[in-house]
């Protein structure tokens, strides 16, 4: 049965043990609780530690995750690499396992030009069945996508094949210029953790992938949102917003220290490891800022 990608589909974190392996145990976990807190389904992405793992690494969790997530919502697989054939196995295999859509950021060790960019997701998706969500990711890594090319992808391709992660700075004008550029028919999801999501759904949004670690937050936000409940929604929105922006100081190891450091604290990870080397480690008085914004969210749910 094909699923509709829309709604929270956040991004799932790759826990890992003491000895630096997949811990299933904790993934499997992180995935109950998910569909638990109402998730339409889940991701992998850069939050995923992807560049981070072995190719057989991600070629057998994507079947993991596909079985772990047994038919309860969407699952989407990340499948950017830095060359075409190493992204046609991690698709090829998406499509093995039976996920949903895949999700590619460009090649990000050289600035490609606007034709090679264009083969690469051409190729992408005359390869596979799946979906194709075209993730400029460039607001932490790489170059931005040039908006006549996604433009020429969805013309080419259509909306049911090609869709739209667009997270180049400032996200919200390129949100806007995606959407009326296509006649509102592209299909976008946004990706800045919940700091920009109130903004974002104003603009057209079809989902919204942020981290698991406020998912309990970020899922009640999003319900408001869509009953016209600003109330609310500005409850919980604002600590949530302090506390991406404490992510925010230090690039994609600053998401990831204090994500798999609030995962630890639900109980849901064994620890806060990540794959070496890190950028950024999670200080002490951030961590303390951290648990005090923590507790402020937790009591706007109420």
């Amino acid at each position: 049965m094909k699923r509709t990608i829309e709604g929270v589909l956040p991004i799932a974190h790759t826990p890992f043990t003491d000895d630096d392996r997949i811990d299933e145990g904790s993934f499997q976990r992180q995935i109950d609780w998910a569909y638990a807190q109402g998730a339409q389904g889940f991701c992998t992405g850069m939050v995923s530690e992807l560049l981070r793992l072995t190719a057989d690494e991600r070629r057998e969790l994507t079947h993991k995750l596909v079985q772990w997530s047994a038919g309860r919502g969407v699952v989407v697989i990340s499948v950017g690499a830095e060359s075409i054939p190493q992204a046609l196995v991690y698709a090829r295999e998406a499509e093995l396992a039976g996920a949903d859509a895949v999700m590619a950021i460009p090649p990000i060790s050289t600035a490609l030009p606007d034709a090679e960019l264009r083969y690469y997701y051409q190729t992408l998706a005359e390869t596979i069945s799946l979906p194709v969500i075209v993730q400029d990711a460039s607001a932490y890594v790489g170059r931005p996508i040039p908006l006549a090319l996604q433009i020429e992808l969805l013309q080419q391709y259509g909306e049911e094949k090609i869709l739209f992660k667009p997270e180049a700075s400032p996200i919200g004008p390129n949100l806007t210029r995606l959407r009326d550029a296509t006649g509102g028919r592209a299909r976008v999801y946004e990706g800045s953790g919940g700091i920009l999501l109130i903004d974002s759904f104003r603009r057209g949004i079809r989902g919204t992938m942020p981290g698991m670690e406020f998912l309990d937050a970020i899922i009640p936000l999003w319900k408001a949102l869509q009953r016209g409940d600003d109330e609310t929604a500005y409850r919980i929105y604002f600590p949530v917003c302090a506390l991406v922006a404490l992510q925010l100081q230090a690039g994609l190891d600053g998401f990831l220290a204090i994500e798999k450091y609030l995962l630890k604290q639900r109980g849901l990870f064994q620890t806060d490891r990540r794959r070496r080397p890190n950028s950024w480690t999670l200080d002490e008085e951030t961590r303390l800022e951290v648990d005090r914004l923590f507790q402020r969210m937790q009591q706007a749910l109420r």
